[in-house]
């Protein structure tokens, strides 16, 4: 009865954020004002009932918040790794007779959850397996984890945060630049669990499914694994796919695993398996290494052995130039594979590969294909001294003790296809029916030029008409979406221009500093810009690196006279902390969150900035006796240090 109410329960949270998304986000309705009132009076009674509360439940309002650094703290005790094994006959010795619980090895970052008084009180990376990171704030953004328990008693458990395969192709598919893109679902959850900033790790849409329980104070699971896999999903939890297994069917079980993981959408990479008998597994103690209650069971990679046919040079929108491989097409876990990526140029170097040499490949984590060894390392491979798409000079670069091939030539066709493919995407000038490929076209027959030219296609209507997969209907869809694209704002201006490592978000941090007046961001130097909040050095380099160049301005003034830029919109009320900037750190006690604070400093046109400096009107910090870096600078600089209720009576009220 449980799991059905708790199965309705998320069922309702999805149909309701939907419908939110729906109205709010895209001006349309899918359910009436009396449906949606009705399914979230029914989600509240469930709530209510049950005792759980899902983190992206729409009763709920998960506020974000940025910290300087994560703060670490010791496990009360190691968190070891398991011993391993490919071998599915020594996994059923390991049995000895004895039944045990096989399950998922999700691959991606191990968390450690404690709840206190049913409400999530702490989350702590895996860490070293000694001392791990503290991630509660990132944690409540997880889309699946429960924020209240019915459990009323501590408790501690473990689990894995990932990110499913089809979300890390999302996320990939909106990063331009190939070298950019995240390597696996693994790495990029890793990166946006320790994130300083929750709402990036919130955007991500980590998932966390238990594994473990640790601790729950008081309660009695009769010495069964089983038993406490069930008192978790209970809780709200969703727990790693688990199996019952004996020797007699523990080679079945494992097939039934392989078969499922060709269309497993949550990153594995194998199995584990641990004694049903608490009591038993318990007994067996530890080496220094592993415990000796559970095993796991990694996959053993399929390898084919193939002819290396050639390599294929492709070149990317910031002159990187990625070697893959091509060879004789293999049949590997269930489908036809001929090409693997090798990175760049150090791979190369090491696998001495040369066309015609017998390799073998695999797919990692039996979804990535890559190439495993070289047999016969003929080394004859050459890299090119020209760019392949544009006959330009390369350039082989280091960095990291990693040697990367670049084309340095700035007229480079595949960087203009890049750059025009990112300046035509929805989040930057948003101009439909200009795919890569139409792109491609329009550049070879010299149509465009730069970002400026898109504006003026209309001079060449006869032509692009009687292109193959045009006419004159396809022609007048472009037409109207490019005069749409001419109103817009100047954040989707500058993300629209490519400059290495200015998101659209951060394009929007640059313009809110200075009111969405370019002039005056355009005059700032690196200093002033490393000091916005979230834009640090690199993006403000970046950032005037790129102004600084006279044939970038020249092609930005020549864009600007085709667009008609919005005016950021005034918020209604007082402007009393207009031409103000002001720094905030640590908790609060007013405001949700610290960008909650901020956005009320902006509504009253005051600034917020990430580090003080002697323009700095006040720093706000409930602990003003601190020995932060941030309270020390502002002593050094005679600025003000303020408490939060201080800073409302002064400036706010």
């Amino acid at each position: 009865m449980e799991s059905k109410k708790t199965d309705r329960m998320k069922e309702l949270v999805a149909i309701l954020k939907e419908a939110s998304k729906a109205y709010y986000a895209q001006d349309c309705e899918i359910m009436s004002n009396f449906e949606y009132d009705k399914l979230y009076d029914e989600l509240v009674a469930i709530e209510e009932e049950t005792g759980i509360v899902l983190s992206d439940s729409p009763t709920v309002n998960v506020g974000y918040e940025s910290v300087e650094e994560l703060p670490k703290e010791r496990h009360e005790s190691p968190m070891l790794s398991l011993g391993k094994t490919k071998s599915r006959e020594e996994l059923r010795d390991w049995l000895q007779g004895k039944p045990a619980l096989l399950s998922w090895k999700l691959d991606g970052l191990t968390v450690v959850l404690t709840y206190r008084a049913g409400k999530l009180a702490k989350a702590v990376t895996r860490g070293n397996g000694e001392t791990g990171e503290i991630v509660t704030n990132n944690a409540r953004t997880f889309v699946n984890l429960p924020l209240s328990v019915p459990f009323q008693g501590e408790l501690v458990l473990r689990g894995e945060a990932v990110i499913t395969y089809s979300d890390f192709e999302k996320i990939n598919a909106r990063i331009p630049e190939a070298e950019a893109k995240y390597k696996n679902p693994r790495n990029l959850c890793s990166g946006s669990v320790r994130q300083l900033n929750n709402e990036i790790t919130a955007n991500r849409n980590v998932h966390f499914y238990a594994f473990s329980l640790v601790k729950a104070e008081g309660a009695d699971f009769e010495n069964s694994r089983k038993k406490q896999f069930e008192f978790l999903r209970k809780q709200g939890f969703e727990v790693v796919e688990h199996i019952l297994v004996t020797p007699e069917t523990i080679m079945e079980a494992v097939a039934g695993f392989e078969k499922k993981i060709e269309g497993y959408d949550i990153p594995s990479d194998g199995l584990v398996l641990i004694y049903e008998d608490i009591a038993y597994g318990q007994s067996l103690g530890r080496t220094a290494k592993f415990p000796r209650d559970a095993i796991a069971f990694k996959w053993a990679d399929e390898l084919r052995e193939t002819t290396l046919q050639e390599i294929e040079w492709s070149p990317s929108r910031t002159g990187l130039i990625n070697p893959v491989a091509i060879f004789e097409p293999v049949e590997l876990e269930g489908t036809t594979v001929s090409r693997a990526s090798v990175h760049n140029l150090s791979i190369l170097k090491n696998l001495q590969l040369g066309i015609g040499d017998r390799i073998t490949v695999y797919k990692a984590n039996m979804i990535i294909p890559q190439i495993a060894e070289n047999l016969t390392c003929s080394g004859n491979v050459k890299v090119p001294e020209t760019c392949p798409a544009c006959g330009g000079r390369t350039e082989i670069k280091s960095m990291n003790d990693t040697e990367s091939l670049y084309c340095i030539n700035p007229e480079c066709a595949a960087k203009k296809i890049k750059s025009f493919t990112l300046f035509v995407s929805r989040d930057a000038m948003n101009i439909e029916g200009l795919s890569e490929a139409t792109l491609e076209k329009f550049i070879a027959k010299g149509f465009i030029h730069e970002f400026a030219d898109l504006f003026h296609l209309s001079a060449h209507k006869e032509a692009i008409v009687e292109m193959e997969g045009f006419g004159e209907k396809s022609y007048a869809n472009l037409m109207e979406s490019i005069e749409k694209a001419r109103k817009t704002t100047l954040p989707k201006v500058i993300y629209s221009l490519g400059i290495a490592n200015i998101g659209l978000v951060n394009a929007k941090m640059l313009c809110r500093q200075y009111d969405d007046k370019l002039d005056a961001l355009m005059c700032a130097d690196v200093e002033e810009l490393s000091a916005i909040d979230g834009v640090g050095e690199v993006i403000a380099t970046a950032f005037v690196d790129y102004m600084k160049k006279e044939e970038n301005r020249e092609r930005l003034d020549a864009l600007l006279a085709e667009l008609e830029i919005e005016a950021p919109k005034i918020q209604e009320g007082s402007q009393n902390l207009g031409g103000m900037s002001f720094v905030v750190t640590g908790s609060l006690n007013h405001y949700a969150s610290r960008n909650e604070l901020k956005e009320e400093i902006e509504k009253r046109g005051g600034k917020v900035t990430g580090s003080v400096t002697g323009k700095t009107v006040c720093l706000i910090n409930n602990d003003i006796a601190s020995a932060s870096s941030k309270n020390k600078k502002a002593k050094e600089l005679n600025v003000p240090i303020l408490s939060e209720e201080d800073f409302i009576q002064m400036y706010l009220v």
